[in-house]
């Protein structure tokens, strides 16, 4: 019997979800993870912090346990999360967004980008425009789908995209273009100009655009600037975001999505029959995180921002050459001078030689375009310090 149906199994297959012996394949995160148990490895692949977020927001989360918020919350997400956000929108943004009809709350970003592409893709003819590299769902989910994935491949040292390749990539089948910023993995943030051309091309095309801004609050040389606040965008644009990097509360899933009624109203047809709703008493926590004083979201980035500096002194100190990130959890280093010309091969060595695990920049890039690629390594800094300053000192052997 054919457990998964041949156009499901086709799908899987063609976003890598499937090995080629039609088993589901096991990520390198996972791979990654399991060898950092095998070798008592520090593990600064997967992106999730070892820190609980504020006392606060974990103390609301429990007040509505005790409360009585433990059944079914309003599919759209609680009236108090809506208005919290849409506050935040404006407080930061100065967006205005009405928390009745221009707001979704939904199991995280992940979930709402998984129901807006659905929503939004009419036919196989559709592309769905991303930058390159990307992270690993994106391109599950657009072959899910069942659009076409077209990439724009962002240029070191800084990681910008070259903006002739851009508009030739975006054209009249341009359903969307997905935008993540600050930047997974690369920890790039785009710039002002870059934003102008990406308006004005979905403009053009009459494409929608869809933000992945999880690390909003994360942008470390400038504030953040929302796609969104551009004039002539907000009619055309879905803002994603969520708590879990905010928060350091990644296992909540409590994520969002705003933007125009009628495009909110499709995601939310899409979203009801994959979760339907998700994390009552996490709703209410989360709208007493996103209230909190300035102070919190200043000094969670400066925090962040330390981590970084010294990952990349540990790093440059080993031998790597580091590209420092403008946001984000993620430090990108190139390990060609310490043999690690295949980072894919250099990851997989690296718990054992050095009892440290890492990812492969080549995780997130199609398999055509991985010699562009092929010597960056990826390390997450949303760890302890001291945890860091242990991986500094194992990391200096490798010289």
């Amino acid at each position: 019997m054919d457990v998964i149906p041949g156009a499901w199994r086709r799908t899987a297959a063609g976003a890598g979800l499937l090995s080629p012996q039609g088993d589901v394949a096991p990520t390198i995160f996972a791979e990654m993870s399991a060898a950092a148990v095998r070798f008592d490895a520090i593990n600064l692949g997967q992106g999730f912090p070892d820190e609980d977020g504020p006392a606060e927001v974990l103390e609301a989360a429990r007040d509505a346990i005790a409360q009585g918020a433990n059944q079914y919350p309003p599919g759209r997400g609680i009236p108090d999360l809506r208005q919290a956000i849409s506050e935040h929108q404006r407080r930061f943004y100065d967006l205005t967004v009405d928390p009745d009809t221009e707001v979704l709350v939904t199991a995280g970003a992940t979930e709402a980008l998984t129901a807006t592409l659905l929503a939004l893709i009419d036919s196989p003819d559709d592309e769905v425009v991303v930058f390159e590299p990307y992270y690993d769902s994106y391109a599950a989910v657009v072959a899910l789908a069942g659009a076409r994935l077209r990439t724009v491949r962002l240029r070191r040292p800084d990681f910008q995209p070259d903006l002739d390749e851009l508009a030739d990539v975006v054209n009249d089948r341009t359903r969307i273009i997905l935008v993540n910023d600050p930047h997974n993995p690369t920890g790039a943030v785009f710039s002002s100009e870059v934003q102008s051309v990406l308006v004005r091309l979905a403009q053009k095309h009459d494409a929608v655009i869809v933000t992945d801004e999880v690390y909003e609050h994360l942008s470390f040389d400038s504030p953040h600037v929302p796609i969104a606040t551009l004039p002539g965008a907000a009619e055309r644009t879905l803002t994603i975001s969520s708590a879990g990097k905010t928060f350091s509360a990644t296992g909540w899933k409590i994520g969002w999505v705003h933007g125009p009624a009628e495009l909110i109203t499709a995601v939310l047809t899409v979203k009801q029959f994959l979760t339907y709703v998700n994390g009552s008493p996490f709703q209410p926590a989360i709208a007493v995180g996103l209230r909190l004083p300035d102070a919190y979201f200043d000094d969670a980035r400066a925090a962040l921002q330390h981590k970084h500096v010294l990952l990349g002194d540990a790093l440059r100190t080993a031998g790597f050459e580091v590209h420092a990130p403008q946001g984000g959890y993620f430090t990108v280093a190139d390990a060609t001078a310490l043999g690690g010309a295949d980072a894919a091969a250099f990851c997989r060595a690296l718990p054992e030689r050095a009892g440290v695990v890492a990812i492969p920049i080549t995780a997130f890039v199609a398999p055509e375009h991985h010699d562009e690629f092929a010597g960056l390594v990826r390390f997450a800094a949303c760890k302890r310090v001291e945890v860091l300053e242990e991986a500094a000192r194992r990391l200096a052997g490798l010289r």
